[in-house]
């Protein structure tokens, strides 16, 4: 069934004061009590550097622990709790383990407080203003091509040595018949929330069959016809630095994924095929830079802009007596 994208009837009902001119927001998506919640703040210090005027919703599973959610509320995070989603039981074997719960994404367009969003990988960090992203064209989902020369290993598509970031370099051959369609990564992108959508997208998992690259092939397939493409610039995967650098101007990407193998900064060790490059190097210290400056924290921000000063528990404790809620709990059932 194709996606009906109509949007829903917007409320102001969960929004924090900044957000209260307009019903968009970045979201991200966090899971157990793994060491990601860093890159949740990283993200969150990288859209106040880049002076983003909208806020950081986090839609966590009920396995984050209570410290991490602490965390992201001190850094200004609107924490809202989702139910995990699931896939149909298989034998397929994911690309990576915890990709299975990834699937839980497909709640994303569930929160229709909000007319449209920017997704956001909590591996990912901002070096310029994206909010821009927010007034492109309604009734398409936005997202940055994948590549296809490393992932897809074991398909037809890696045989031949077809990429879609560099269609001219290998012919597709008639005889496998038609091209594959566009394919984009789904560690970014700019969506429109809707109940409608929402429901089509359960449904549909429900008699889909997972592959090996879960729920972004399952949205792959489930937008096709209503995916548009954006420029790499917004969602630089760090492996087209060395697949593709023909394409790529690293001074100008606005958006970095740090999705390569031993690339994520909180776990760097500069070890591992390519981690010893010059310009990785310099792509993890950059998000350092970010992370450890203690100007961009949210306590520090407000102050400075004249809001209530003192300690985060102080300063949240202000925010719940003025009606702002920071943190949400969302029903179990779908």
């Amino acid at each position: 069934m194709a996606p009906d994208l109509t949007t829903a009837p917007k409320t102001t009902t969960f929004l924090v004061e900044q957000a209260s001119i307009s019903s968009c927001a970045y979201v991200t998506f966090l899971a157990g009590n793994e060491d990601y919640v860093k890159g949740v703040v990283g993200l969150a210090k990288g859209l106040r550097k880049v002076k983003s005027k909208y806020p950081l919703v986090v839609a966590m599973l009920p396995d984050v622990p209570e410290e991490h959610r602490q965390i992201l509320v001190s850094q200004g995070c609107l924490v809202k709790e989702i139910a995990p989603v699931y896939p149909p039981e298989n034998q397929t074997k994911f690309a990576m383990a915890h990709y299975v719960i990834n699937y839980s994404k497909l709640r994303l367009w569930k929160l229709v407080e909000y007319s449209k969003m920017i997704y956001l990988d909590s591996d990912i960090q901002l070096f310029d203003n994206i909010d821009h992203l927010f007034d492109l064209q309604g009734g398409y989902l936005y997202a940055v091509m994948d590549c296809f020369c490393e992932l897809w290993r074991f398909s037809p598509l890696h045989k031949i040595g077809y990429c879609q970031h560099c269609p001219d370099r290998v012919q597709w051959p008639a005889e496998m018949g038609p091209k594959p369609p566009l394919y984009f990564n789904a560690g970014m992108f700019v969506f429109e929330p809707s109940l409608s959508t929402y429901n089509d997208l359960l449904k549909t998992v429900e008699v889909t069959t997972p592959t090996r690259f879960a729920e972004q092939d399952f949205l792959n397939m489930f937008f096709k016809d209503f995916y548009r493409p954006l420029p790499p610039i917004y969602n630089l995967i760090l492996s087209l630095l060395w697949r593709h650098p023909e394409n790529i101007e690293l001074d100008k990407a606005k958006v970095v994924h740090y999705c390569a193998a031993g690339s994520k900064p909180w776990r760097y060790t500069g070890e591992g095929e390519n981690m010893d490059r010059e310009d990785i190097k310099m792509m993890v210290k950059k998000w350092w830079d970010i992370y450890n400056d203690e100007s961009l924290d949210y306590n520090n921000t407000v102050a400075t802009a004249g809001g209530t000063e003192g300690d985060p528990e102080s300063f949240l404790a202000a925010l719940s007596e003025a009606g702002v809620a920071h943190y949400l709990t969302a029903p179990s059932a779908a």
